[in-house]
């Protein structure tokens, strides 16, 4: 039997003695696995301090001395403990060393381990002597002091202050604060050098921020990089400005596009806070697609202090505000994971409307026709306080051309509260799907609920019919309507429709396609096989008013007062489970995120 090399696709030893190594080291190869039509990640990156072994010297560098000198020096399994609380300005370059998993170079805080949040805990700016930031959630100092190095780009050249030159590998920064000085535009604060290749890369309990009123891009550049893991870490003030500025997406993390491998990726436990989008990959010309992401336990955020009109409103340098787009999207990846996160906050105004996530393949100005998106998996996820939900769309970038693919998602156990419509200058819809090229189909979207103000779904479908697509098991509302099109002319499937004919929306623009065991709060008219309820009183839905807590819940025949009977949805689904999500397993998922 022969297996693949995980770097390069070359042949190599048989499986068996190939798995015993990975055991060893920063990375766990998964035999194909699928979660509905979608397949999950084959690799997952090992971010666990035992994986990232650094048993030489132990260098210290303190205030004033020469950083990159030492950078330079370290040897694989060297350990460089920066002075806490000193600050070190400049661009540091970190070369390629013959580094293996077994001996890293670990840059840190010279503060013991007792000093900082233990592996798996989320650092916060508390631990660099910030109590708080305007509009952001409570930190819940236990202390202020400071004991983070703090690393600060204060150039010209836009990029910085971390850049990875070609070959990099098997660098682990632990308890350090990454940011920029007051200025124009820097594109990021970490990147991999132009056309360089960098791999085995470890953010661990890092605050990476921009200033309160400049323009960054965005923290880590994904292009280029493979085998890096982002963790418990805490990532604020990345925006651009509208109509003054030189940017219009800042993002936490992001790859825009590129030419190199890149992936696999694992990005658990963080603090992610952008205007444009807080996690984005594909945007740019490529010939490469990211691969194999974990994204799992992290509070997606945008404050609403820079939303106009919101108490405490802040402005870009210019006095214009942010650029707001949305918090998850996707244009050019494959087997990602979104799992177990918290999304808050979106709105439009600019170029979007408000939409949580987007799935959307995009063969950026024409420069990127192998680009895709398959193999997506949303599971176990809350979206709060947006203008729209998700926006599923295979289209044409504004030049013309099509992308590659966009196929095999499943969404399932995802609850939405909040969607906000108009207010928040969104299109108020759970989904807006639209296939034009090439053909949206293998889609799965399963015990969500969520009530929104416009309309259930928005489709356009001006050439092959939706194909292969399940919904199922859910609780929506349909809003003002239940179904409405998306434009296209008398091309779209859907447009000759009442906004009043789900069933014949279903009928005329999904093939093969299953749509049962819902239960739809609003006006009728869906597809044989599915409950209705006039509200959610009806539908037996009690709605909790405690703070931090699920907003919703089943009424069941043992509750009184205000609820009236059990819900329909109670063990109603396809599989025998309560339609919607579970919601007892997305507390437990999601506990300790925000």
């Amino acid at each position: 039997m022969r297996s693949i090399d995980l770097r390069r696709g070359k042949l190599v030893r048989p499986l068996a003695p190939l798995l015993a190594l990975i055991s060893l080291s920063c990375f766990v190869v998964a035999q194909a696995q699928f979660d509905g039509p979608a397949e999950l990640p084959r690799i997952y990156v090992n971010s666990s301090m035992a994986m990232s072994r650094a048993p030489g010297s132990v260098v210290s560098v303190h205030a004033g001395e020469n950083l990159q000198a030492a950078i330079n020096s370290a040897k694989c399994g060297d350990r460089i403990e920066l002075q806490a609380g000193a600050e070190f300005t400049g661009t540091f370059r970190f070369p390629e060393k013959p580094c293996d998993d077994q001996h890293w170079i670990i840059l840190r805080t010279s503060a013991p381990d007792s000093a900082l949040p233990p592996e798996g805990t989320r650092l916060t700016p508390c631990f660099a002597g910030v109590a708080s930031l305007p509009g952001r959630p409570d930190f819940h100092c236990g202390s202020t002091q400071n004991i983070l190095p703090k690393l600060v780009f204060e150039g010209h050249s836009g990029l910085g202050p971390l850049i990875f030159l070609g070959g990099a590998n098997h660098y682990r920064f632990i308890g350090i604060e990454i940011t920029r000085a007051n200025g124009p535009l820097v594109s990021a604060l970490t990147i991999a050098a132009e056309g360089g290749e960098v791999n085995h890369l470890i953010f661990d309990r890092v605050w990476m921020h921009g200033t309160a009123a400049d323009e960054t891009t965005r923290a880590i550049a994904l292009v280029g990089m493979s085998y890096v893991a982002v963790v418990d870490s805490f990532f604020t003030d990345f925006h651009c400005i509208a109509m003054t500025g030189s940017c219009t997406d800042a993002q936490a993390l992001g790859s825009g596009g590129g030419h190199t491998p890149s992936g696999p990726f694992k990005i658990a436990n963080n603090f992610l806070e952008a205007a444009g989008e807080n996690i984005l990959f594909g945007g740019g010309g490529a010939t490469m697609t990211p691969a194999d992401i974990e994204i799992r336990g992290n509070y997606f955020f945008k404050p609403l202090i820079w939303r106009p009109g919101e108490p405490g409103f802040v402005t870009g340098a210019s006095g214009r505000p942010f650029i707001v787009k949305n918090l998850f999207e996707l244009k050019n990846a494959q087997r990602v994971l979104l799992e177990a996160n918290i999304l808050e906050n979106s709105w439009g105004g600019f170029s979007q409307n408000g939409y949580a996530i987007l799935l959307t393949p995009k063969n950026q100005s024409n420069h990127c026709p192998l680009c895709r998106v398959t193999d997506v998996t949303i599971r176990y996820n809350r979206i709060v306080n947006v203008g729209a939900v998700f926006q599923i769309a295979n289209v044409a970038d504004d030049p013309g051309g099509y992308a590659t693919a966009g196929e095999r998602y499943s969404i399932h156990d995802v609850l939405v509260e909040n969607v906000r419509g108009k207010e928040y200058g969104g299109s108020g819809l759970f989904a807006q799907l639209i296939s034009i090229s090439p053909p949206l189909r293998d889609v799965r979207i399963e015990h969500v609920m969520a009530f929104v103000p416009r309309a259930t779904f928005a489709v356009m479908n001006t050439r092959e019919r939706f194909a292969n697509f399940t919904i199922a098991n859910n609780i929506l509302s349909t809003g003002e309507h239940s179904v409405v099109s998306s434009g296209g002319g008398q091309a779209n499937c859907a447009e000759q429709l009442g906004s009043q004919d789900p069933a014949g929306m279903f009928k005329n623009c999904f093939s093969n396609s299953s749509f049962v065991h819902n239960l739809m709060i609003g006006e009728g008219g869906w597809p044989s096989g599915n409950a209705s309820a006039k509200n959610a009183s009806t539908a037996g839905i009690r709605e909790l008013h405690v703070p931090g807590a699920r907003p919703y819940e089943l009424c069941t025949v043992e509750d009184h007062h205000d609820c009236k009977k059990a819900s329909p949805a109670l063990h109603a689904g396809s599989d025998g489970k309560d339609l919607g999500p579970d919601l007892n397993k997305l507390d437990e998922m999601l506990a300790n995120v925000k």
